[in-house]
């Protein structure tokens, strides 16, 4: 039987990239350890079994060193997100996947001759981003009355998200990649990117993460995308603070004046100040994140950065106890709503409704096929789409 010989370094640079031990893989690769130690060589099957269950392409085993792998977006992160065996397949297969959407998705607005949007690019790093995080909420459409027509916090993400989806923005939600529950995405990793595009703009949230932090993320995203092309990135902000740069402190500023105006909380705290749980009381008024509010506070001084941070660790370590003893799932078409979106979806089941696009085209933007398809086309309003055999 014909044995490859493999770089060790390019697969110990796989394994550690996929985020895998040696103990993860032993149970199909027993001799992935003599491998490594160049004390055996791996067949041909053994590899190209070695490379899906990496997933890394299949040539990139046979190179001499670990291949560079560049993100297809520039990159805001803190160097503490930044792996150093480079971006997870996770990441890197979320990212390409809204790319693909995104380049689909502008094709579609410009053959129909839609207008670019605006809000895309108008503004500059040389503005205030107090004022554009005004003008955000402005165009948005969150007005001083907004939170109390909201039930709760958590609620209030999705009436966010459906709001921007609403000015033509695609906005996901999702922990996994795709529908795949097995590939779950990491916190630590990136926290959410944006996509600039005045046709299709897109930004993504790594459901993953805390709610406390998916709030933010999403309007933090959202200023990345009234930068334009300038504020293109991944995001990686770490206790919900920036990671440095100027593009990322004018979006936390921006995001922040968005969520919580200054005006506002100065106006009521002193009503809080010395209660036992400010945060959480003005979280109900404001109806976003007990942390954003503590964050808010520590921003404009209202409280110190010990307090704030302390407040911080215990909350978020709750609510990730919470989520792992939570029942999680969901159904899985309301997780569609997030994870591809009405705006997005719609698009697309029109398209193959109309014959514009193959179903081989239209399942594989979406990320559904068959009947799932057809049923959330149906819930989105959709009327049937026929076919005979998928292309």
């Amino acid at each position: 039987m014909n044995r490859i010989t493999v770089s060790p370094k390019v697969l110990r640079w796989a394994r550690e990239r996929a985020g895998l031990g040696v103990a993860d893989l032993e149970g199909k690769f027993p001799h992935l350890a003599e491998w490594e130690a160049e004390a055996a060589e791996p067949t041909l099957k053994q590899l190209e079994s070695f490379a899906k269950a990496t997933r890394v392409p299949f040539g990139f085993l046979f190179l001499p060193e670990p291949p560079e792998m560049p993100l297809p977006l520039p990159d805001f992160r803190t160097l503490e997100s930044r792996r150093p065996q480079g971006a997870s397949p996770e990441l890197m297969d979320t990212i390409h996947q809204m790319q693909r959407r995104q380049a689909w998705l502008r094709e579609d607005r410009i053959e129909a001759e839609a207008e670019p949007l605006g809000f895309v690019g108008s503004a500059k790093l040389s503005d205030n981003p107090a004022a554009i995080g005004r003008e955000m909420r402005r165009i948005v459409g969150l007005n001083d009355g907004w939170a109390q027509r909201v039930s709760s916090w958590t609620t209030a993400i999705s009436e966010l998200r459906n709001a921007i989806e609403e000015l033509g923005v695609m906005a996901v939600i999702n922990g996994v990649v795709g529908n795949n529950t097995r590939r779950k995405l990491d916190v630590n990793e990136f926290r959410g990117f944006a996509l600039s595009d005045p046709y299709a703009p897109l930004i993504f949230v790594n459901g993953a993460d805390a709610k406390s932090a998916q709030m933010f993320t999403l309007a933090h995203e959202l200023a990345h995308l009234w930068l334009g092309e300038a504020g293109e990135g991944l995001s990686g902000f770490q206790n919900l603070l920036p990671g440095g740069g100027e593009v990322e402190r004018f979006c936390d500023q921006a995001a922040a004046e968005f969520l919580v105006p200054a005006a506002e909380i100065e106006a009521i705290w002193r009503t809080v100040a010395d209660s036992d749980s400010p945060f959480e009381k003005l979280a109900g008024r404001f109806k976003v994140s007990p942390v954003v509010i503590g964050r808010r506070a520590m921003d404009l001084r209202l409280v110190e950065r010990d307090e704030f941070f302390s407040f911080y660790r215990y909350y978020t370590q709750q609510e990730y106890r919470k989520k792992e003893t939570g029942r999680g799932g969901g159904d899985f078409y309301n997780n569609q709503n997030t994870r591809v979106g009405r705006l997005f979806a719609t698009q697309v089941f029109r398209a193959a409704k109309e014959g514009r696009i193959g179903f081989k085209e239209a399942y594989d933007l979406s990320g559904l096929n068959g009947g799932a398809f057809q049923e959330y086309a149906r819930k989105l309003g959709v009327n049937r789409i026929s076919h005979s055999t998928p292309e």
